[in-house]
């Protein structure tokens, strides 16, 4: 019986992380990879730039649980990205979360919502759908589509049972 050692290449260090059955990622190699294939980027460097921008900004908006629910289910270089922020005292909607990140990297906005995009959707995928739910209630309105998820409101005016004027 031969026994072969397997070596290291510089080809096999690069190459991505092993999802888990779940769909989840199971490192920050891997985070790039899925944030590189959604959001089409050239390059690792150009996800790995979106990650962070994105995770930074989303660290000033979470607080409590969910926030630390988050972390402990992203791989450890994002987690550290996402809780290095302090939590913002006025929290913004969809759309000023948006504004706020192009402001702070020089983007455009329709990049910016398609960087947006590209780490949010691995994001809720790692967090799964309890948690995901639970952030998006914390925040204020418009991070739903943020995260890949329709932006169900309820019926103004109309209570459990009752109908709006239009359905009439």
């Amino acid at each position: 019986m031969t026994l072969h050692a397997e070596t290291t290449t510089a080809s096999s260090t690069t190459a991505p992380a092993p999802a888990a059955t779940d769909g989840s990622v199971t490192s920050y190699t891997g985070l790039l990879e899925r944030v590189r294939y959604e959001g089409a980027y050239p390059t690792r460097e150009r996800a790995d730039q979106a990650v962070r921008s994105v995770l930074a900004a989303l660290g000033r908006q979470l607080v409590g649980d969910e926030r630390v629910q988050l972390a402990a289910r992203l791989p450890f270089e994002a987690a550290l990205t996402l809780t290095a922020q302090i939590p913002a005292v006025t929290p913004l909607g969809g759309w000023e979360f948006v504004k706020d990140i192009a402001r702070s990297t020089g983007g455009s906005l329709a990049t910016t919502r398609w960087d947006v995009g590209a780490v949010l959707v691995p994001v809720a995928h790692l967090a799964g759908p309890a948690l995901t739910d639970r952030i998006i209630r914390q925040l204020p309105s418009g991070y739903a589509l943020l995260f890949g998820r329709p932006e169900l409101l309820p019926a103004r005016g109309a209570g459990p049972g009752e109908r709006e004027r239009g359905d009439r």
